[in-house]
């Protein structure tokens, strides 16, 4: 699976939270996000902060698109997340474990890293 086919299958599947995601599809979908919101970035600098009326790449212009990108995101991103713990055989419920600092963050990156549970489970 490449970048393209990752991001619109996450797409299509907004906020679907049955099912699978294979491991290549979150990393491309995360790897999606990282190039946009570094575009996002350089667009904010040069074009949204001086049409604020603030110095390009202004530390304290804000990040408008940003923010909104982020909000329109949320739910694929968490549905892919979820998705992805229903591949390795895990409920959905385990992404609270970000809740944990640090190390519930860590957990769930050893998880989405660990291969696809080629059985059938419960969440198929």
């Amino acid at each position: 699976m490449g970048l393209k086919i990752a991001t619109k299958t996450v797409l299509s599947k907004y906020a679907t939270f049955h099912g699978r995601a294979q491991r290549s599809e979150l990393w491309y979908w995360f790897l999606a996000l990282l190039i946009l919101f570094f575009v996002l970035a350089l667009i904010e600098g040069a074009i949204v902060a001086p049409l604020l009326g603030f110095d390009a790449f202004a530390p304290d212009a804000g990040n408008p698109l940003s923010a909104l990108v982020s909000m329109l995101i949320f739910l694929p991103t968490l549905a892919v997340i979820v998705r992805r713990l229903h591949d390795i055989g895990r409920s959905g419920w385990w992404v609270l474990l970000q809740l944990i600092p640090i190390i519930g963050g860590l957990i769930l990156l050893w998880w989405y890293a660990q291969p696809s549970d080629k059985k059938p489970n419960a969440y198929d």
